[in-house]
């Protein structure tokens, strides 16, 4: 849009959008997500047996979910039992990685027993269990 000024010249308005204040609140929400983003460690729900012997993981792993249900997740993928082997040579070289399980104490064994053996197939030789320690000493 133009005006005309008394003098005979045009001034145009400035219609330029002042992005500062979506860039401020990008930024914070880029913060937010990196802070809290660790701190999930999955979305999948199961109660993990209690042991007293139990060590806190310090390093992000590959982590293979068995739900209540039987369903089964590669960290937070779902994937059919039969596929996992190919997956986790995809994803994992072959060789000494832990790969840590984590199940539901009502699964049944033999769904655990199963799951660990399509591990095995995908190559990988050293699984843990995960547990949850006791809250108090028995």
């Amino acid at each position: 849009m133009a005006w005309s000024l008394p003098n005979g010249r045009t001034q145009t308005a400035l219609a330029d959008i002042n992005v500062t204040p979506l860039v401020d609140v990008v930024l914070v929400l880029l913060v937010i997500f990196m802070i809290t983003a660790p701190v999930i460690q999955s979305g999948i729900s199961v109660t993990v047996p209690h042991t007293r012997n139990t060590r806190q993981l310090l390093k992000p792993r590959l982590v293979v979910t068995v739900a209540q249900g039987g369903d089964i997740y590669v960290n937070d993928k779902r994937v059919n039992i039969h596929a996992l082997p190919a997956l986790l040579k995809q994803q994992v070289p072959a060789g000494k990685h832990t790969i840590y399980v984590r199940a539901d104490e009502r699964v049944p064994w033999g769904m655990l027993a199963q799951v660990m053996d399509e591990i095995k197939r995908g190559g990988l030789q050293r699984v843990s269990l995960v547990t949850q320690p006791y809250s108090h000493k028995p």
